[in-house]
């Protein structure tokens, strides 16, 4: 299983007076929490936004705010700078964004960039009317036109109450920017569906058949091949955050998901079928709310379709095609089975009956089958390592091809 793109990369996280400054925290524990030494530098007006203190606790060192009285050496700018694998500033200000084009090398942080030849990415946060001015949008195309990464704003909820563009990206957003540019491009230009979730199958107007799954490991499958340069479609049953450049097509019963997953199967190169289908339905769901004082219902149930046997009938050549098996007894043999009778090229098998092992938790592990290797087992891991994983074998089949 190979390690997070960012494990032992050296990465500046500078850090603007903008009320979002306290999302920083947050960016720094998520890098350190993927390996990378985080070395945090705060101008003088973030600090009227979040202390010191807190960031150098959940940061690789302290925090660093100025050129001069360093104790550790006399041109920290050049030093902090040279020794980057990767900058990023969130959030950056309508201010930090100007001087930054201009060159203006007033503070430890602007001395920094300018002083750098690592790759830096720039997350605005500021007022719309802020970020929509045009000398705003001039200085954010002269900086892409240079070659800094720009993580858009998002639409929201702004500081006095206002509603707009100009919303400082999520921490997630900002660390899958930093992995897609430090991490392999080993998916470039390929497409890559994934479903995830549990399908719910209506008994009436307000009750329905569903499962456990929380579909926290099909989210994570689409983050990690999104970062790697992937195209990707999620189709999903459940309501996470939307990972980093991926679209999601919202959908709820088997039915649904079938005509989903066969849409996007027509185009796409790679299909995961991460989601956890319901296998039986009711065969006449009533279309108003069973009442309780008319006495215990019959529901009489129906196979849902075969997605994953579907898929596999029709896989195009070339195409990869990944099922999933979270079984409570003989996993190996159910998941070979499995594996053959649905002519996939690669199996992702889990005892969901373990501790932290698949439904709802952030952690799972799993047995991957192949038609042509060996199983590889993953020990108990974060389901983003496991994704990891899974992504590093269909990058493995795809080669061997």
């Amino acid at each position: 299983m190979s390690a997070s793109p960012l494990a032992g990369k050296r990465i500046v996280l500078g850090v603007t007076g903008g009320i979002a400054a306290y999302k920083a925290i947050e960016v720094s524990r998520r890098l350190v929490d993927a390996g990378a030494h985080v070395v945090p530098i705060m101008t003088d007006a973030a600090q009227h936004f979040v202390g010191a203190t807190t960031l150098s606790a959940l940061a690789s060192e302290p925090v660093q705010t100025e050129l001069w009285n360093n104790p550790t050496t006399p041109i920290p700018h050049t030093e902090v700078g040279q020794g980057a694998d990767l900058i990023i500033v969130a959030p950056a200000t309508a201010k930090s964004i100007a001087a930054y084009r201009m060159g203006y090398s007033h503070d430890l942080l602007q001395n920094t960039l300018i002083a750098t030849r690592a790759p830096v990415i720039v997350c605005p946060a500021m007022h719309t009317e802020m970020w929509e001015h045009p000398s705003v949008v001039d200085n954010i195309a002269t900086l892409r036109a240079r070659g800094v990464h720009i993580v858009e704003p998002e639409t929201g909820r702004l500081a006095g109450g206002d509603v707009g563009a100009g919303r400082l990206a999520s921490p997630e957003t900002i660390v899958a920017a930093a992995e897609r540019l430090l991490g392999p491009s080993d998916l470039a230009g390929v497409k890559v569906v994934v479903s995830a979730g549990g399908t719910r199958e209506p008994i009436d107007a307000v009750r329905v058949i569903a499962n456990r799954s929380s579909g926290k490991q099909g989210y994570a499958i689409a983050a990690e091949a999104a970062a790697r340069g992937a195209q990707v479609t999620l189709v999903s049953t459940v309501g996470l955050p939307t990972p980093a450049d991926v679209q999601v097509v919202a959908v709820e019963t088997a039915a649904e998901m079938q005509s989903a997953m066969e849409t996007a199967a027509g185009d796409h190169d790679v299909i995961v079928m991460a989601a956890a289908v319901a296998d039986f339905r009711p065969s006449n769901a009533a279309s108003g709310k069973i009442k309780k004082h008319d006495g215990v219902p019959e529901i009489t149930l129906e196979p849902t379709p075969d997605i994953l046997a579907a898929l596999g009938g029709s896989k195009r050549a070339g195409q990869v095609l990944v099922g999933f098996a979270a079984e409570t007894a003989d996993l190996i043999s159910n998941a070979q089975g499995k594996l053959e009778r649905k002519r996939l090229d690669l199996i992702v098998a889990n005892d969901v009956s373990a501790p932290g092992v698949g439904f709802a938790h952030d952690t799972n592990a799993v047995t991957m089958l192949r038609p042509d290797a060996k199983p590889v087992e993953i020990d108990l891991a974060t389901k983003r390592d496991v994704a990891r994983a899974v992504i590093d074998a269909v990058v493995d089949i795809r080669s061997a091809r």
